[in-house]
């Protein structure tokens, strides 16, 4: 009876092991939910209405959002109204060029495509396939398959985009694995500061009239420092309410063509792998070779979107961009 007692009071003794959080995501016809643990942490939009895939909302542990509502959610505290493409987190391009393939309706100053912006004669990337969500743990992952469509419909480019979310207890990230496929002709990106893998911050957190501040890898902080820098990743964090929280986008240090940083004080946060000296970025304003796929090519490129407590330090970001690095 004693050795039986002591046994139990060892393993009262012994601490109880965390659970591993279960990330899961759940698909109906225009959008796909992920959770972790029963918390929203996404709902990916691919639905026949919108211009272009997104994520919205973008919510940290706690729920708590940190990219822009509007225009899908209106009265938001300091709501900003412009820049009706900029929704939460998307990625596409602002000049794709389809060699060989005559455009009969463009927008002004674009020499092929605009896939950025939502105004008369825009591109539409339209998501054709969706596959059933996987799971394992603390993480989900999502297949889907676009098509980049000129303003009158005719496809210039497939993709295939895989949606990944994890669950790393005190942050959540959402992983981005793009291919490009010049199924239909030859391909330019062309050159213009309006791309690409793109982020517009909770308005609570903007540099120019909220609680917040970005930064980059370098340590560089906002506009003047940061706007078309390269950098492994921008952070852009602030205060929503009375919890600071933030949102880091990741450039992947494989990606063939890596990213100077088109981003903002009024709240964009965008990684662009294609501006050279027209987009008039620092770091490749004396580059006029533009990114270029023959028919048949791809080019693969992969991104990541941190969501996390606290300032750059207290959510680890170069720790967590380090490990995102390996994969």
């Amino acid at each position: 009876m004693i050795r039986t007692l002591s046994a139990i009071c060892l393993l009262a003794a012994v601490p109880a092991v965390a659970a591993e959080p279960t990330v899961t995501a759940r698909k109906t016809k225009d959008v796909v939910e992920f959770t972790s643990d029963g918390q929203l942490v996404t709902r990916y939009h691919v639905g026949e209405s919108v211009a272009k895939p997104y994520l919205w909302p973008l919510n940290a542990p706690g729920g708590i959002p940190v990219t822009r509502g509007w225009p899908m959610e209106t009265g938001l505290p300091k709501e900003t109204k412009d820049h009706v493409h900029q929704k939460s987190a998307w990625f596409c391009h602002g000049d794709v060029i389809p060699e060989g393939i005559e455009l009969k309706q463009k927008v002004k100053g674009v020499k092929g495509v605009d896939f950025w912006s939502e105004t008369t004669n825009h591109g539409k990337i339209v998501c054709v396939s969706v596959g059933e969500p996987t799971t394992k743990g603390a993480a989900a992952l999502l297949a889907t398959k676009n098509e980049w469509r000129t303003s009158d419909g005719i496809k210039i480019l497939d993709e295939d985009r895989t949606i990944t979310v994890r669950d790393l207890g005190d942050a959540r990230l959402v992983i981005l694995d793009i291919d490009l496929h010049a199924s239909v002709c030859p391909i330019t990106f062309g050159d213009t500061k309006e791309g690409s893998m793109g982020v517009r911050v909770n308005d609570e957190i903007r540099a120019a009239a909220g609680s917040g501040t970005y930064v980059n890898a370098e340590g560089k902080r906002n506009e003047r420092e940061v706007w078309g820098r390269r950098s492994d990743w921008n952070d852009y964090f602030g205060k929503v309410g009375d919890a600071e929280v933030g949102i880091a986008l990741f450039d992947h240090p494989k990606n063939a063509s890596r990213a100077c940083w088109h981003s903002r004080g009024y709240g964009l946060m965008a990684a662009n792998p294609f501006g050279r000296a027209v987009a008039a970025f620092p770091d490749t304003r004396d580059q006029t070779e533009l990114v270029k796929l023959a028919k048949g090519d791809h080019l693969k490129l992969r991104y990541g979107l941190l969501l996390h407590q606290g300032d750059t330090a207290a959510g680890k970001v170069a720790e967590r961009y380090a490990t995102f690095a390996k994969d």
